[in-house]
C-alpha cells in the first residue's frame, strides 16, 4: 500500500472512531434516559491493508462468517455460518461449487522450515465438513473433508480422496486419489467405492442448491419476514384429510414452498 493508500485508510479509520465518540457523548448528555446499543465491529468481508477479499457475486457468504485479507471465493461456492477464512501472511483460493461448512477455519502459513510457501488452495466442488481446520494445505477438486478433520501445513489431498471425520493429517502428508484416510494421526483405511466418489460430487451440488435458499432468506426484508410468519401461522394447523372430506382445497402459498432441488427425494403430490 502506497503513501496515498495509507493516508486514505487512516482518514477512514478516524472518521469511524469519531462517529463512535459522538455516540458516546450523546449517551452521556441523555443521562439516565439514554438507550445504549453496543456497536458490533463484525464485518463479513474485511480488508487487510492492500489485501482485499474477492468473492464471486454468485457465491454465498453467511452473515456470521469472516473472510479476511487475500482470499478468493469462486462461483457458486458457499461459506457457512461461523467460518473464518484468514488470508494474512499468505493467500487462500477457493474454487467453484465448493462448500466450507459451519465453524470451519481456513488459514495459511508463510512458509515451512524448508522455505516452501504455503498458501491454502481448495479446488472445485469440494465439501469441507463442519468445524474442520485447513492450514497451509492443498485440496484438489471433488474431494471430501469430514467434520472436525484437521489438515496441517503442506498436506496435499488428491482429487476424489476423502478425509474421515475427526482425522488429524500430519504435515506434508499426501493422500492419493480414491482413498479414505482417517485416525490420529491419519493413515490409509481403504479404497473409495464408485458410489462414494459419486456422493462427493452430489454433496457439493446439494450444498450449492441449499446455499441459494439461505442467500434468498438472508436477503429478505423485515416486511417479507413478517408476512411469511403470518402465512405460517395461518397454515400451521391445516388438516389435509379433513379438508378433503369437506371438499375444501387450500393451496399452499408459494412463499412457503421450498424448491424441489433442495429436497430431491420429495414425492410429487397426487392430483
Amino acid at each position: 500500500m502506497g503513501t496515498l493508500g495509507r493516508t486514505i485508510y487512516t482518514v477512514g479509520f478516524w472518521i469511524r472512531e469519531t462517529g463512535q465518540a459522538l455516540d458516546r457523548l450523546g449517551c452521556r448528555l441523555q443521562g439516565k434516559y439514554y438507550f445504549q446499543e453496543q456497536l458490533s465491529r463484525h464485518r463479513t468481508l474485511m480488508n487487510l491493508f492492500d489485501k482485499v477479499p474477492v468473492v464471486d457475486k454468485d457465491a454465498f457468504v453467511a452473515p456470521s462468517a469472516s473472510i479476511i485479507g487475500d482470499v478468493q471465493v469462486g462461483r457458486g461456492s458457499s461459506i457457512w455460518y461461523g467460518c473464518v477464512l484468514r488470508g494474512d501472511v499468505n493467500n487462500i483460493s477457493i474454487g467453484s461449487g465448493t462448500n466450507i461448512q459451519d465453524n470451519s477455519l481456513v488459514h495459511v502459513a508463510k512458509s515451512n522450515l524448508a522455505g516452501k510457501v504455503l498458501p491454502t488452495i481448495i479446488g472445485d466442488n469440494v465439501t469441507v465438513g463442519h468445524s474442520a481446520v485447513l492450514h497451509g494445505c492443498t485440496v484438489e477438486d471433488e474431494t471430501f473433508v469430514g467434520m472436525g478433520a484437521t489438515l496441517l501445513d503442506g498436506v496435499f489431498v488428491e482429487k476424489h480422496a476423502m478425509v474421515a471425520a475427526g482425522a488429524l493429517v500430519r504435515q506434508n502428508t499426501r493422500i492419493p486419489s480414491g482413498e479414505v484416510w482417517g485416525g490420529n494421526p491419519a493413515k490409509f483405511l481403504r479404497k473409495l467405492t464408485d458410489e462414494e466418489i459419486a456422493f462427493i460430487s452430489e454433496s457439493a451440488t446439494n450444498y450449492c442448491n441449499l446455499a441459494q435458499v439461505h442467500a434468498a432468506e438472508n436477503a429478505k426484508s423485515f416486511d417479507e419476514i413478517e408476512f411469511e410468519k403470518m402465512l405460517r401461522k395461518k397454515f400451521a394447523r391445516r388438516d389435509e384429510e379433513y379438508d378433503s372430506m369437506l371438499g375444501v382445497v387450500r393451496e399452499t402459498p408459494p412463499e412457503l414452498i421450498l424448491p424441489d432441488k433442495v429436497l430431491p427425494n420429495k414425492a410429487p403430490k397426487a392430483s
